[in-house]
């Protein structure tokens, strides 16, 4: 029994992680030669240490800024029509789109899903943590049968509902 609840919570704190990981590293990515070795994390690059003597401040300031416009366009670009209804299709909806659904659960549209099932919305728009479809799937405990969503689909149904579950 205590096994059941640790296997969940690892997850959870796994994708957690994931994603704060992500967010910083798309911010400061930039295109590298691959037979270019690169720094650690801890030691800044060479070429920063370099120009360390004659810009002591401009390695840092221009981080900075372009931080902040890489993470909300990735967030923006998801599409519910292109990204989010295909992983749907292909998890969720023999269960949850037939005759007879789970829950009154339906996920063949943008409308069903807002409207979410016998006990409420499952999608809360802004809300990773109040969206149970969200809580359900970083738990790992839908879809019951069948493959689970891998980090990957988890991650675009996450960073939809964060950037406001649009009908896009």
């Amino acid at each position: 029994m205590r096994n059941s609840k640790i296997l969940p919570a690892l997850t959870f704190l796994l994708l957690a992680s994931f994603i704060v990981g992500g967010c910083g590293a798309g911010a400061t990515a930039q295109p590298v030669d691959a037979s270019t070795p690169q720094p650690t994390s801890s030691e800044p690059p060479p070429s920063t240490q370099a120009s360390t003597a004659t810009e002591p401040a401009t390695p840092t300031e221009e981080a900075t800024p372009t931080e902040t416009p890489t993470e909300e366009p990735a967030l923006a670009a998801i599409s519910f029509a292109a990204d989010v209804l295909p992983i749907l299709e292909s998890r969720c909806v023999n269960c949850h789109g037939g005759r007879e659904t789970e829950e009154g659960l339906v996920l063949r549209t943008y409308d069903e899903v807002m409207a979410g099932s016998d006990n409420g919305p499952v999608i809360l728009p802004g809300d990773i943590a109040g969206s149970y479809l969200v809580e359900l799937i970083t738990k790992l405990e839908m879809p019951k049968r069948g493959p689970k969503l891998t980090p990957v689909q988890i991650q675009i149904i996450t960073d939809w509902v964060a950037a406001g579950a649009q009908n896009n």
